[in-house]
């Protein structure tokens, strides 16, 4: 018998065939996008057929949801080891450089969460948690900073429209601060990791590290 916890041979080699379809899935949509995703040409590259495959996988969207969630916990992993290794805890430009580190280093998983929406595609309540998860140490950080002066009247709006914070007490300077980094940090770092600033003479981590300034010395 098995020890507890110990997974048996059958167990092992499920895992296996799974880790297997979830690389093709990655190499598909490295090559065709998301939305081309095929369990079918997945099961032919492999040698199996179509329903042997989706013995592993019910079909699109639970392969698509296993991605998705690995790529969410990887980033909260991620930002968390940031926050824990900064002398200052909750700290905004630790996790600016570790989002974009995560980022640059595989950027088809990047655009799968934070690219355009897969159609036809909604991810489980779950992965909301963790994407949760991910806008709370950031609001964290956010609250950490100093404000001063008043705040501006996007602010104010914030103060009453705060749903997506999930009960998070920040300020409204905070959720401002939270929201500006999500566009325009996300802004920059879609717009290198798809390459469009290639060949135009300046360092993209430099107008991120700028952007990140701004963000810091803002209301």
């Amino acid at each position: 018998m098995a020890e507890s916890g110990a997974k048996t041979p059958r167990e092992r080699y499920r895992a296996q065939v799974r880790a297997e379809i979830k690389q093709h899935a990655w190499e598909q949509i490295a090559t065709a996008g998301a939305s081309a995703l095929s369990l079918n040409a997945i099961a032919k590259q492999m040698g199996l057929s179509g329903p042997a495959l989706y013995r592993y996988f019910a079909g699109r969207d639970e392969l698509i949801t296993e991605l998705v969630r690995d790529a969410y916990r990887s980033l909260a992993d991620t930002l968390r080891m940031a926050t824990e290794a900064s002398k200052s805890g909750a700290d905004i430009a630790a996790l600016a450089h570790a989002l974009r580190d995560w980022a640059l280093e595989d950027p088809n998983r990047y655009f799968l969460v934070y690219g355009t929406p897969v159609p036809g595609y909604h991810a489980p309540d779950d992965i909301t948690v963790i994407a949760d998860g991910i806008m709370r140490m950031l609001l964290d950080a956010c609250t950490a900073l100093p404000s001063d002066g008043p705040a501006a009247p996007f602010a104010e709006h914030l103060q009453e429209h705060r749903r997506w914070a999930e009960g998070h007490p920040a300020p409204p300077a905070a959720l401002h601060r939270a929201l500006v980094f999500w566009t325009r940090l996300h802004g920059v770092l879609s717009l290198e990791a798809a390459g469009h600033f290639a060949g135009m003479g300046f360092d993209p981590g430099q107008l991120y590290a700028a952007e990140l300034d701004d963000l810091r010395r803002q209301p």
